[in-house]
């Protein structure tokens, strides 16, 4: 096998998902997650699907997977115990005119892509994966990377993502090291704290840019704790 890492814009993709057992509904809950539209073909749901189901956000063929179902779609997970099912669907993948992405869980000969144990925090999604040789070390992987990202991550990520395109709409090109040296304890603390304007003030220090100046000839960042 020779896998290569990519992360894949799945917001309003359709994909389809065969079956509707536990293993199906692990599936699903990825897909949804990326904003994925999601078909399940299966008979029967889990409780946790046929929730979903009655709440609109997937939609249910209420049958087993026949050849031709793939159709319409651009990525299709297999969520069966039947290897025989698993081929079939591969198979139709892999022939469509326009080459359907086939993930089948467990059975690596069927897949087009595997999926990685996947830990969110905001807009930080970070993938761990064994290449199929084994499920539960990458749970392990997946466990220990948990530990280490607290939930400040996510609010660090959108303030970075805020102040870079700032300072690329205001035309201010900062060194990738001044970057990683402003990504400090301190700048995590005062986030920590709640004081994100105050955060947003120490990051442009840090980067040796000066604050927006607000119509009140104050520096806008900051303003907020000025107010406390």
């Amino acid at each position: 096998m020779g896998y290569y890492p990519v992360f894949l814009e799945m917001k309003d993709r359709p994909c389809v998902v065969v079956g509707g057992g536990t293993v199906a509904e692990r599936k699903v809950e990825g897909l949804l997650a990326a904003g994925a539209r999601v078909t399940v073909i299966s008979p029967e749901l889990t409780p946790a699907l046929a929730a979903l189901e009655k709440e609109g956000r997937l939609h249910q063929i209420a049958r087993p997977y026949r050849e031709g179902d793939l159709e319409g779609y651009e990525v299709a997970v297999v969520a069966t115990d039947d290897g025989a099912v698993n081929a079939e669907v591969a198979h139709e993948g892999r022939s469509a005119s326009g080459r359907i992405w086939v993930n089948a869980a467990d059975d690596p000969p069927h897949c087009d892509f595997i999926l990685p144990s996947v830990i969110r925090r905001g807009d930080i999604v970070i993938a761990a994966s064994t290449g199929g040789a084994s499920p539960a070390l990458a749970r392990r992987l997946r466990e220990e990377l948990e530990a280490f990202l607290d939930e400040g991550y996510g609010p660090l990520a959108e303030l970075l993502q805020e102040v870079r395109q700032e300072l690329r709409s205001r035309g201010i090109v900062v060194d990738p090291e001044a970057w990683q040296r402003a990504i400090d304890g301190r700048l995590r603390a005062l986030l920590a704290q709640r004081r994100r304007a105050r955060a947003k003030a120490y990051l442009l220090t840090s980067l040796g840019v000066e604050a927006p100046v607000s119509r009140t000839g104050r520096p806008a960042a900051g303003a907020a704790d000025r107010k406390r």
